[in-house]
């Protein structure tokens, strides 16, 4: 009988698109012993799961906790000490306020054997999927990804230093604060600075908001928009305007000639 060696993998599993997990990932599905599992991960991403592993569900969404961090971080290293290697499967890159190194430190401290599988980011994937690029050559230079709640359950003091930017602005898990996020870009003169939001990213399910800082408060209103959801804020959000006209424009060439 193998003697099993306590080990933590940490997997990002993407944005919510089953197809945008990577190789790398799946393959450390497949050999897992054990299994936690996030709310913001795709259900049917545990199809390729060792099916001989433990699937544990410790998901946690804004005022509903399966399992408290401590708690996860407990059952990390009791299961690896018991079973062997468990695999950490988080939504999103779990580097990117995922906490994902927070748990791999405390297992570390335990002398868990512990690594990391970077997943694509919803920060920029999802914007992607709507053809809204991050950065674009005379539109931004640079970006932010800032949390709209911090661990005192405030908003980022980032964000009003971003809103003295031209960076494009990304505020992941922000939708509660959206009416401070929008004053902070208000004070700076901002007001038709284009915004996105963007629910349930890359899903089937995908809904998406387009307006200005002053007008997104009513569209998200009007639309019903809430989390799980991104906030983009600058210029490159009209590049998605820009693609559709010209899908619109070549559409009707493309009819004029049949």
């Amino acid at each position: 009988m193998s003697i099993k060696i306590p080990k933590l993998t940490v997997v990002g599993a993407g944005p919510g698109d089953v197809d945008l997990i990577t190789i790398k990932a799946i393959k450390t599905l497949k050999v897992a012993d054990v299994v936690l599992y996030d709310a913001l991960v795709n259900e049917k991403l545990l199809a390729y799961i060792n099916p001989n592993a433990e699937k544990i569900f410790v998901g946690k969404r804004r005022g509903c906790y399966k399992y408290q961090q401590e708690q996860i971080n407990e059952l990390i290293v009791s299961r690896a000490k018991l079973d062997g290697h468990v695999v950490r499967l988080k939504g999103g890159d779990p580097f990117i306020f995922g906490r994902g190194a927070e748990e791999m430190e405390y297992a570390a401290n335990f002398g868990i054997e512990v690594a990391m599988v970077p997943g694509i980011s919803s920060s920029m994937a999802v914007a992607a999927s709507q053809n809204i690029p991050v950065t674009k050559r005379g539109s931004a230079e640079s970006f932010w990804v800032i949390t709209g709640t911090t661990k005192e359950h405030k908003l980022s003091n980032d964000v009003k230093l971003a809103a003295k930017s031209n960076a494009t602005v990304v505020v992941l898990m922000g939708m509660s604060k959206l009416a401070q996020i929008v004053a902070l870009f208000k004070a700076e003169g901002k007001h038709n600075l284009p915004v996105a939001i963007i629910q349930n990213g890359t899903r089937p399910d995908e809904k998406v908001g387009i307006g200005t800082v002053d007008t997104i408060e009513d569209i998200v209103a009007e639309k019903d928009l809430k989390n799980p959801a991104i906030i983009l804020l600058g210029e490159v959000v009209n590049h998605r305007q820009s693609i559709a006209e010209l899908h619109t424009f070549y559409a009707n060439d493309l009819r004029g000639l049949i």
